[in-house]
């Protein structure tokens, strides 16, 4: 049955059970519990706003004290004791907002009305919406008739903050929890609507308002509506992605995934110009920060997530880029990127200026192991000249010497200290893949990530790299290798650029040697026996133990 009103969210509002998606195995508890009679003397619901909490209430009001229903079961909502529950003017069916009641004397008020029976059906019900939002006193003088009521009296209550009860309320309802809608079937639901409304919408439109809304059907029938209203004069024109970004205050997430790219290439010009275009669209800086988390996210786990496609808009490009940096990005850094990230988002509404703050925070990205590995160092050269300081000091105090002279003599021995110091933290390299663990441990990324997946080399000796590289490598890379060696070894490199076909990058190697171990696998017994008991598995990748990556 359609609410007559013309807001979507009203209209489509369901009436009966049968019209509630996504919560079936809810309805068929419920139904079952009216139909045997085992109906308990309060009912609570809880999950995220919009999935249906307050609606199964009024159905279940409905379904409690329909005249004309089968075993109790309301079928059509039509008699007139559903059609006064609907409008909310049936004298036995009493609901309260707790958000704006939250007092004793409301509550006590309701008890007194509770000792009279009902006047034109089964039960008197009490439905109470946000009922966490109730004081503790309210609380309390609760309790009694709610463990005891009277066999006509029956509450129903909805919350999303189902933490903020008392355990002794909780333990004395039967509680259900309203499961976020699913994409899949949000989709059909929109698309019949749609239909129904005549409203031309792209699919692409459809699960750009599924990701927004989050499960929640008045989100999406919300959002849905903004579409038909900017459509009242073209309603001949198919709603695209395009206008639905402007519309809800989104933008473009290849875009983001273009940035993180971009900070892994170490192009701060490029992240910074793509972040203002996205900052001139409108955008809010915060929301910015959340899909750059999102992306973050997708990254990290991109291999594991079997729903990809289903539940995101992304285009084809769009998923070949995040699979790239997923296989290609240390999975150690992108968990660096995510906590940094949710630090930024906790502090950016401590400053005026977000925009500004987004700026610094990709700057920071962009620099982060360097700072990292500054911030350690100077951390342990504090520790280092402390602890010298100590040592030399206790080591001179016993001899006689004048206050200068005992100054003088820490001194030297300090610079002849920090002289040993110096020429013990030399680091010898004498393989392409020590100098590939030297970049983690020293945490240089975009180095460590330019040598892995963009560098063939051709030729490795100590003081001297011959090497090729494909058009992806940053400009700057071998400057940055030659000042980096020269850090860590005191020597001068030479790096020459050769003609020679090198071997392949080592993350090619790896995917290569990856299908090889997994097509062979696919070859064996143990392949054939896996799949017999497991007919549904598949078999993603294969690992030999025996292997030693020295540059992982």
């Amino acid at each position: 049955m359609e609410n007559k009103s013309k807001v979507l969210a009203l209209k489509y509002r369901p009436q009966v059970f049968k019209d509630l998606i996504g919560q079936e195995i809810i309805v068929g508890t419920i139904q079952n519990s009216i139909s045997l009679n085992k109906i308990p003397n309060a009912f609570l619901f809880t999950g995220i706003r919009g999935v249906g909490k307050t609606t199964i209430a009024r159905i279940l009001a409905k379904s409690l004290n329909c005249i004309d229903a089968k075993k109790n079961n309301c079928l059509d909502g039509k008699c007139n004791n559903c059609i006064e529950i609907s409008e909310s003017r049936h004298i036995d069916v009493l609901e309260m907002d707790a958000a704006s009641r939250t007092g004793v004397d409301d509550v006590r008020d309701l008890i007194d009305f509770s000792r009279y029976g009902p006047t034109s059906s089964k039960y008197k019900i009490f439905i109470i919406d946000e009922v966490h939002m109730l004081s503790k006193q309210a609380f309390n003088a609760l309790l009694k008739t709610l463990e005891e009521p009277p066999e006509y009296l029956k509450f129903i209550f909805a919350t999303t903050e189902v933490n903020k009860i008392p355990i002794t309320v909780l333990s004395r309802c039967q509680r259900f929890d309203l499961s976020r809608i699913s994409s899949e079937e949000m989709l059909k639901f929109l698309e019949k609507v749609s239909a129904k409304e005549k409203i031309k919408i792209s699919s692409d439109v459809l699960k750009l308002i599924i990701r927004i809304s989050e499960g929640s059907v008045r989100d999406a029938l919300s959002l849905l509506d903004r579409v038909s209203l900017s459509q009242f004069d073209e309603k001949n024109k198919e709603f695209n992605i395009n206008s639905a970004r402007k519309i809800f205050g989104f933008f473009d997430r290849s875009l983001v995934i273009e940035i993180v790219d971009l900070i892994f290439k170490g192009d701060e010009a490029q992240v910074l110009e793509k972040y203002r275009n996205i900052y001139n669209q409108g955008v809010d800086p915060k929301i910015f920060l959340n899909i750059f988390l999102e992306i973050i996210y997708y990254i990290k786990n991109y291999q594991n997530l079997k729903f990809f496609n289903a539940q995101t808009d992304f285009s084809e490009s769009d998923h070949k880029k995040l699979e790239n940096l997923s296989n290609n990005i240390d999975q150690k850094t992108i968990i660096n990127f995510w906590q940094f990230s949710i630090e930024t988002l906790n502090e950016i509404s401590l400053v005026h200026d977000k925009n500004l703050s987004i700026e610094m925070f990709l700057i920071r990205l962009l620099h982060l192991e360097s700072s990292m590995e500054y911030t350690e160092s100077l951390n342990s050269k504090e520790d280092t000249d402390y602890s010298l300081d100590k040592k030399i000091e206790t080591r001179l105090l016993g001899k006689n010497k004048t206050v200068d002279q005992l100054k003088s003599s820490i001194q030297e021995k300090k610079n002849e200290i920090n002289k040993n110091l110096e020429q013990s933290d030399n680091i010898k390299i004498n393989s392409f893949s020590e100098l590939v663990n030297v970049c983690t441990k020293k945490k240089e990324i975009q180095l460590k990530f330019e040598l892995e997946n963009n560098i063939s080399l051709v030729n490795f000796k100590t003081g001297y790299i011959e090497i090729t590289f494909n058009e992806n490598l940053r400009k700057d890379f071998l400057k940055l290798l030659s000042t980096k060696l020269y850090d860590w070894t005191k020597e001068r490199w030479i790096i020459s650029l050769s003609q020679k076909q090198g071997s392949a990058p080592i993350r090619e190697r790896e995917k290569i040697k990856k299908a090889q171990n997994l097509d062979s696998f696919k070859k064996s017994n143990l392949f054939h026996k896996i799949i017999e008991y497991f007919p549904d598995a598949e078999i993603e990748s294969v690992k030999d133990l025996s292997e030693d990556k020295t540059y992982d």
